[in-house]
């Protein structure tokens, strides 16, 4: 049976705080209670739950273009939002860029847990998340899109960035489903 992880992307205390009026934050507060669950499970099944948030600089070129500073290190804003079941035995690695991948010993942490397969949830489901996604493939970890535990800018852009990956080449290997589909098979037919 394959053994998870569970990780979670960019669930950040900027993103949560209504003063910025981010329009993916309502639909975010959605995955929080979903999350919680899955937490619960992979906890109970003693299987590692990781929490991967931005830790931007100021000056980093992605805030060249359109995109203003955020979750930048160091700051309150770029710690993992508190109404998540954050505990101090879950590993918080804060990722210089989208992928929870890029530029981070998390291959190694996995590798050592015996981990093969990610299951990841968070936001955003069209670009960190699935930046994540894809370079779990990459790094030969199957993979999960647990489609009630990700947010997106909007429902329409959430659902199509979905629907995009339920049937694709890469299946099994890539998989969407709900966590309570996940819960109910987390080896999903391995």
């Amino acid at each position: 049976m394959s053994r998870p992880a569970l990780l979670i992307i960019d669930m950040v205390q900027d993103t949560f705080d209504d003063s910025h009026k981010y329009p993916i934050t309502p639909f975010a507060r959605k995955t929080i209670a979903p999350i919680n669950n899955l937490i619960a499970v992979f906890r109970k099944e003693n299987w590692p739950v990781i929490f991967s948030t931005d830790a931007f600089r100021e000056e980093d070129f992605i805030f060249t273009g359109r995109m203003k500073p955020h979750s930048l290190a160091g700051t309150e804003g770029a710690e993992v939002m508190g109404e998540l079941d954050k505990k101090p035995q879950d590993l918080w690695q804060p990722k210089p860029r989208f992928s929870a991948f890029f530029n981070t010993d998390l291959v190694e942490r996995r590798r050592k847990d015996q981990v093969s397969l990610c299951a990841v949830a968070g936001i955003a489901t069209n670009f960190c998340v699935l930046a994540t996604v894809f370079d779990a493939l990459c790094l030969n970890f199957r993979a999960v899109l647990l489609e009630d535990c990700t947010a997106a800018f909007s429902e329409e852009i959430h659902t199509r960035t979905l629907d995009n990956y339920r049937r694709n080449p890469l299946y099994p290997l890539l998989r969407v489903c709900t966590s309570g589909e996940f819960v109910a098979d987390p080896g999903l037919g391995a």
